[in-house]
Order: structure tokens, then C-alpha cells, then sequence
């Protein structure tokens, strides 16, 4: 009931907020944002604003909430406002940035704007986000925190907590200890619920789990998102080759990686970035489209240039040229559901050697039963429309062929490109749709040829 009415809380201020704005009460604009917006609100509110706007609005936002906001907003537009800043202004609002937040922000500015700002933190901050910086943003590495809760192994649960109680507060999300050697290599986890209801004079090697993995430190970040998910964690620990604990991963930063790529693969088959500004720019919205459509407009040509082999019996035979689209048409569907089944199945890790063979049989299989479902219905369709029973027996062969065809290609094509490190997501809709199209006309004006020519 209360979350409900917090959320109704906030739809009113943006509301008010929105009137404002159109009736340029600026003070009042300032008072709602920086008293009555959460950080996330204010970056939402951001995102959904035209770039005139937007620059009004964190024009106005309190200086002491300029870095939580940035931690919420999407990479494109906080680049841009952190390309407005030099390097003492970063450094007064990254103050209070975890380390994993503040080496994904300090990853879009210059080389030389990142010394500058490493170079006004304290030693100790320092070399934790010079650590987190040292490994590829999408590995484990890339996304751990080093601000972690350490105890050994041999002390009690009574000293635990009271070397808790030392504390200010705890590091967001932690729900168990790591527990480690003098030498800073991983032993185990001391959950705090387990703790808690513990004898205070047994010992942590009494009481910790030793059956949990840690992560290691080049882990893909899609493959830590899918531990996560598997094993209902709320943070992890981070360790290199060698053992030795270098940090922690935590379920807020997972969720991150699990909305990238879930925006990646959905703006990817439109040749889009998952950051993509919804109110960029028009030229620089244009530039970014125009190269994707032209890739596509590269295999149309190709599509065209195989109809036009077979120009003469389109001439002969008209009904051809009405046909045709239904065959690549029919072809480009089918061809994406697999696809994107595929690829969904290796996100998720489903898809392996063991069990390729199965699915390339089971698509083999549906391709052609829907081409047999579908030959059926369009020839009869051909056929009463242009009184030739010819044309729809080359139409149902067409459909029966392309359907097939669709059916392996997408269930080939994204392992092929994964395997030469390319993103199925981004190339497969468009290889597809060609191969597709091509095999689909071929097929059709082939036989059309044989029978008609």
C-alpha cells in the first residue's frame, strides 16, 4: 500500500513538474525537482525530454544531486552532459560513487580527463577504481565493486559483530560476509541471516558456507547475469586466476546487464545502439540510420539483381511479378522466428553442442510442415485467381523450399556468426532477410522458368 502511494506521489510531481515547464514558473520547476524527485525520477524525466528541455532541466538540478542522477541516466546522454563538465567538477560529483559506478562513468571521458580526476582522489579510492579499470567493462572485473566486508576464518561470530557494529553502515547489498586467509584468497561465505541466530562463541569456519563458487574475474557479464538468475543471488565474489578476492558483484549492477541486453537485442535488429537517445538530435539520428540502411540497401540490389535474371518469364508470365512477394515474404518470417529463438536460447545459455543437432532436426521438421500447411492453401489461392494450375503448383514447391531453407539458415546463422565473434543480434535479421529473398526467387522464377520458358 505504501510503495502504491509513493508511486502516486511521484506521477502527481511530475505532473506538476510538466505544468510548470509550460508555464516557465522556473523556481517552482527547481523546488519539485530537487525536493520532490527521487535521482531516478529526475534522469527518467531527462531521458523524456527534447534536448532544449533537457538542458533546461539539469541546468536546474541541484549541484549535490548531479552525480546520483548520472548514475541513472543512459550512456549516450550522460555522456553528453559530462563532456559539459572539467576535471574538479567530476571530481566533486563522483565524491561518493561506488567504484564500479564511478569506472563505468570515468570510461566515457578522454584519456586525459581520467588521469585529471584519478589524479584529486585519495590513494586508497584510487587504486580501487584503477582496479575495476584494468578489466574490459563487460567482464566480471568490469562490473565488481571492491568496497567488501572481509573476516577469517578462525575468529568467532562474537567478534564478527562487533567488528560490524564499528561500522558506520554497511556496503549496499550485502547480505553475507566473504571470508578469506591472510593472504586474501576466497574460503567461503558467512551469510548474515546465518549469522545472526548463531552461537557467538562458535567460530566462522563453524558456520560459513564453503559450497559456493566465486566468479572469476574475466567471467562475461552476460554469463555472471545468467549465475545470478540460476542461483538467486544478491551479490557474489569476485576472484582472479589465482584465487585471491578482488571484489564483489551485486544484483542492482545484474539488472543493469540484463536491461542492456535485452535493449541490445531488440535495437540490434534495427541496426540501433540499446542507448540510443529517443530525443537525439536530427542530424545526428540521421547519420546514425543512414548506414544501416544502406547495408540494406545492399541486399535489396541483390535480391533485385536475382530477379532480374529471370526477366524474360516475368515478362511472359505476369502473374509472376504479383506472386513473388508472397514466397520472400513467407520465406522472412519464418526465418525470424528461429532466428530469434536461436538467439534467445544462446543468451540464456541453452544452446550447446550436445543439443544442436536435435534443434536443427526439430526446425527441419516445422520448416517443412508449415511449408506443406501453407503450399496447400496459397496454391489453391493462385489457382482460382489466375484460373492455372500451373502457377500454383510452382508457388506451393516455391513455399515448401524457402520455408526449409528458412528454417536452417536460422538455426545455423547465428552459431556461425557467434563462432567468428560476430553479434548474431545485429547481422543475422539482415543476412537472413537476403538469404531468404534470394532462395525464395530463385526457387519461384527457377521453376517458373523450367515450366513457363
Amino acid at each position: 500500500m505504501t510503495d502504491i502511494l509513493e508511486k502516486s506521489q511521484a506521477r502527481q510531481r511530475l505532473r506538476s513538474l510538466s505544468e510548470a515547464l509550460d508555464s516557465g514558473a522556473l523556481k517552482q520547476v527547481a523546488r519539485i525537482l530537487n525536493g520532490g524527485l527521487s535521482p531516478s525520477d529526475i534522469a527518467h524525466l531527462l531521458e523524456s525530454s527534447p534536448p532544449r528541455q533537457r538542458a533546461l532541466l539539469w541546468n536546474l538540478v541541484d549541484k549535490q544531486l548531479e552525480g546520483e542522477v548520472l548514475q541513472y541516466l543512459n550512456d549516450d546522454i550522460r555522456g553528453y552532459f559530462l563532456s559539459q563538465l572539467n576535471a574538479q567538477e567530476l571530481a566533486d560529483i563522483i565524491e561518493d560513487f561506488e567504484s564500479d559506478d564511478l569506472a563505468d562513468l570515468l570510461q566515457q571521458l578522454p584519456d586525459t580527463v581520467i588521469q585529471e580526476v584519478l589524479d584529486t582522489m585519495d590513494e586508497q579510492d584510487r587504486q580501487r577504481v584503477e582496479e575495476v579499470l584494468s578489466y574490459p567493462e563487460d567482464t566480471a572485473g568490469g562490473l565488481m565493486n571492491t568496497d567488501t566486508i572481509t573476516v577469517r576464518p578462525d575468529i568467532s561470530i562474537d567478534v564478527v559483530l562487533r567488528y560490524l557494529r564499528r561500522h558506520r553502515n554497511l556496503p549496499p547489498m550485502t547480505d553475507s560476509l566473504i571470508v578469506v586467509s591472510r593472504r586474501d584468497e576466497f574460503i567461503g561465505m558467512l551469510p548474515i541471516t546465518k549469522m545472526l541466530v548463531s552461537n557467538p562463541a562458535a567460530t566462522v569456519r563453524e558456520v560459513m558456507d564453503t559450497d559456493i563458487e566465486p566468479i572469476p574475474v574475466t567471467l562475461s557479464d552476460t554469463k555472471v547475469a545468467t549465475l545470478f538468475e540460476r542461483y538467486d543471488l544478491i551479490s557474489a565474489p569476485v576472484v582472479s586466476e589465482e584465487g585471491r578476492l578482488l571484489g564483489r558483484i551485486t544484483i542492482d549492477d545484474v539488472v543493469d546487464v540484463i536491461r542492456e541486453d535485452a535493449d541490445h537485442s531488440l535495437m540490434s535488429m534495427a541496426g540501433l545502439d540499446e542507448d540510443e537517445d529517443t530525443f537525439a538530435p536530427i542530424l545526428k539520428t540521421t547519420r546514425r540510420r543512414a548506414v544501416w540502411l544502406g547495408i540494406n540497401l545492399l541486399t535489396a540490389f541483390t535480391a533485385s539483381a536475382v530477379i532480374g535474371l529471370f526477366e524474360a518469364t516475368i515478362e511472359k508470365v505476369v502473374a509472376l511479378a504479383v506472386l513473388m512477394p508472397i514466397v520472400a515474404s513467407m520465406g522472412g518470417i519464418a526465418g525470424s522466428q528461429t532466428l530469434t529463438l536461436v538467439i534467445r536460447g544462446m543468451a540464456v545459455g541453452q544452446i550447446s553442442g550436445a543439443n544442436v543437432g536435435w534443434l536443427l532436426n526439430r526446425e527441419f521438421i516445422a520448416g517443412a510442415l508449415n511449408g506443406l500447411l501453407w503450399a496447400v492453401v496459397v496454391a489453391s489461392a493462385a489457382t482460382l485467381w489466375f484460373s492455372d494450375i500451373m502457377i500454383g503448383a510452382i508457388i506451393a514447391a516455391a513455399l515448401i523450399i524457402n520455408l526449409i531453407a528458412a528454417a536452417l539458415v536460422g538455426t545455423v546463422l547465428p552459431l556461425f556468426l557467434k563462432s567468428r565473434n560476430i553479434d548474431p543480434a545485429l547481422a543475422g535479421s539482415v543476412i537472413l532477410t537476403t538469404v531468404t529473398d534470394v532462395v525464395g526467387f530463385m526457387a519461384f522464377l527457377g521453376l517458373a522458368t523450367i515450366f513457363y520458358g
